[in-house]
């Protein structure tokens, strides 16, 4: 099979299509044709080693996979003997950790539910990883209630586009920081207000929010604090920080502050959950969360897919069709 491949870590020119052997799905496991992955942040991180310290979980020398991506979607070629869910010819998606820019990818079968019936595969292949970050972000760390005010910062973005989409879901009032370009996008969302942060400062307009999910790390945490209501809940779900820790310093600088104050500062870590992706699942059916895709790009520009996403500027989300 044809694949995206890297045999060492460093930029996307470390890239190359290859072919590779077909993976054999074990007991427990789906062979899935995919149709299309989608590519974010962690995956440029993964690709490039850096910070180093994903190396304690990748691999300290190489990547341990040399596929990259994580989400997927596509049909269902093979199961593995204990599966009984899901039979070959099934459409669905979900996620991977051995790898899903190739042409075939070995899954667990517990990480797909089936594509929802209004939804293309290059649709269904941008939701996984980021939708499931927004969706515990605001659900299980901010329990986020009707009625509560709600700010999201890189509300354009991968995960911001879906969190706009889910706190209103929710019944929150939502306020979404972008750029001008994104205005409109942000307010198709289903935003009650944009902020276009060239012009604006949110945390100096003296307005203050019960949530603020912070896609972006433009503002020092006791800046975005000011914009916190007093027993509010910030999560800071962004910070690149140095080549060693990365983000991992604001994390450590937000958990201390957390207990010194009565506003919450959440920063975590998104973990892959099936009954979240058939909650997003219907979320999707009912049409309360449409994924917004950038740009797609086909399986042998994957390494242009994944330096467009290392700039920073993506407009939902970046998908590689197979």
């Amino acid at each position: 099979m044809r694949a995206a491949v890297q045999h060492r870590y460093g930029p996307p020119s470390v890239l190359e299509s290859s072919e590779v052997g077909l993976p054999l799905p074990g007991r427990r496991d789906v062979l899935v044709q995919v149709g299309a992955a989608s590519v974010h942040p962690g995956d440029y991180f993964v690709m490039t080693g850096e910070p180093y310290v994903v190396r304690l979980v990748f691999g300290f020398r190489r990547p341990r996979h040399g596929i990259p991506g994580r989400d997927l979607a596509g049909v269902v070629a093979a199961v593995g003997k204990d599966v009984t869910a899901l039979r070959p010819g099934d459409e669905v998606f979900g996620w991977s950790t051995a790898g899903t820019l190739a042409e075939y990818a070995r899954v667990p079968a517990d990480n797909l539910v089936s594509v929802p019936a209004n939804l293309s595969v290059v649709d269904a292949a941008a939701v996984p990883t980021s939708a499931m970050t927004a969706l515990q972000a605001l659900r299980d760390i901010a329990n986020v209630r009707p009625g509560q005010t709600v700010l999201v910062t890189g509300a354009s973005g991968g995960v911001g586009s879906f969190a706009v989409q889910i706190a209103k879901a929710f019944g929150a009032e939502v306020t979404g920081v972008c750029s001008p370009r994104n205005v409109d996008l942000v307010r198709s969302l289903g935003a009650d207000h944009v902020v276009d942060y060239t012009r604006t400062d949110f945390t100096r307009t003296g307005k203050r929010y019960d949530v603020i999910l912070d896609n972006v790390e433009a503002q020092p945490l006791a800046a975005v604090r000011r914009a916190l209501t007093p027993t509010g809940t910030l999560i800071p779900n962004s910070g690149r920080g140095g080549r060693w820790l990365g983000p991992l310093g604001r994390i450590a600088k937000a958990r201390v502050l957390s207990g010194f104050t009565r506003q919450r500062l959440r920063p975590f870590t998104s973990v892959g959950k099936r009954q979240d992706l058939l909650t997003l699942a219907d979320l999707l059916t009912t049409g309360q969360v449409t994924p917004v895709i950038d740009r797609t790009y086909p399986l042998d520009e994957a390494a242009d897919a994944l330096r467009y996403v290392a700039a920073g500027h993506t407009r939902g989300k970046v998908v590689v069709t197979v």
